[in-house]
């Protein structure tokens, strides 16, 4: 069966955000750091991963950290890296739309990459909700 992507208490976006408010982030690599890869290219924000968790590559879970208000779980982007034939999700926090599509800017040149928006909590530039 499919994850249910709507709101709710058992919903993937709310067992996100218990599990970041459980465990923390660490951010590893602040807005305008260098990729470590690709040199030239710098974080559009803060990105790091979540504590005490771990994704398919072994590593903890990824996450992008915006600048709107809350603690909320805004969309997940995923990826394919067909050299590696590797797919990873990462988890978008606190990101408002236009954040949202730097995300996928920074991480489209190697690879294609999909958001996934939770639906109606993704706030505009300026929105304080």
């Amino acid at each position: 069966m499919i994850a249910d992507m709507k709101p709710g208490a058992g919903s993937i976006w709310t067992t996100l955000e218990r599990c970041i408010r459980d465990n923390g982030i660490t951010v590893d690599r602040p807005q305008g750091s260098p990729h470590p890869s690709y040199p030239a290219t710098f974080y559009p924000l803060d990105y790091g991963h979540i504590e005490n968790t771990t994704s398919g590559d072994g590593e903890g879970i990824d996450v992008f950290v915006g600048t709107a208000p809350g603690s909320r779980v805004t969309a997940l982007a995923v990826t394919f890296d067909a050299t590696k034939a590797d797919a990873e999700v990462k988890v978008l926090y606190r990101c408002t739309e236009a954040e949202i599509a730097l995300v996928e800017r920074f991480l489209r040149p190697p690879m294609p990459v999909a958001a996934v928006l939770r639906r109606g909590s993704v706030p505009q530039e300026g929105d304080h909700r």
